[in-house]
């Protein structure tokens, strides 16, 4: 039996193709991966039963249950939505306490803005003037931060939310296909595997992107602390 921790799950929709796809963390190897193509709009019947078909093959190859999964959308209906805040530098020596605080102040505007919106990816924009950086700014009388959110709307992870719980499986990330997609270089693009890449920005390859942290099921998108912001 392979242990929960020891793999993650993704499942990559686009308007071309579902692909399921189990990493093993541990040996960094797929430990599954199949897809089914066609040339539609996302349909949610043929989602179902592509589900039906590999999730329980998964689970006799693991010998465990599939609880989470990541799931990678790549539509036209996700949204970048730039969020820039000025301040005043009260505290030119405590940047990285600002730095949270005003994280968390973006973040709030974005969702009373936003409420029919779901954060996928919270990104720093690193700028010369962006007080991420340790440069001269550290004096000036003003911190600038800029955030790019990726988000997709309520109601259409709505259902991808149901169609899994109706597998006993929870969604436990929502990522963007184009997001994972932009950090391939040219020569890794054909030989790099999605997940592959899309793993190593789950686990924090880009030291920009925030880390939201669901607290419950019903509380999702709320993020709780922050990583690798100044490494």
């Amino acid at each position: 039996m392979i242990e929960n921790s020891d793999f993650e799950t993704f499942l990559y929709i686009s308007k071309s193709k579902y692909q399921i796809f189990v990493y093993d963390k541990n040996n960094l190897k797929n430990l599954y991966n199949e897809e089914i193509g066609y040339s539609d709009e996302i349909e949610l019947n043929t989602l179902s039963k592509f589900l039906d078909d590999n999730i329980y093959k998964i689970e006799k190859k693991i010998k465990n249950f599939i609880r989470n999964i990541i799931l990678i959308v790549e539509d036209d209906k996700i949204l970048e939505i730039g969020i820039s805040l000025k301040k005043k530098n009260y505290e030119k020596n405590e940047n990285q306490k600002q730095l949270e605080n005003s994280l968390v102040e973006v973040k709030d505007i974005f969702k009373e803005n936003y409420q029919d919106l779901l954060i996928m990816h919270m990104v720093i924009v690193e700028k010369e003037n962006n007080f991420l950086l340790d440069n001269a700014n550290n004096s000036d009388d003003y911190l600038f931060l800029e955030v790019n959110f990726i988000s997709i709307p309520n109601k259409f992870t709505f259902y991808f939310d149901k169609l899994l719980e109706n597998h006993q499986i929870n969604i436990k990330r929502y990522m963007s296909g184009d997001y994972i997609k932009s950090f391939f270089d040219i020569e890794s693009k054909e030989s790099m595997e999605l997940f592959v890449m899309a793993n190593k920005l789950n686990d924090g390859l880009n030291k920009n992107e925030i880390e939201l942290i669901s607290k419950s099921k019903e509380n999702r998108g709320f993020f709780e602390k922050f990583f690798q912001l100044f490494s």
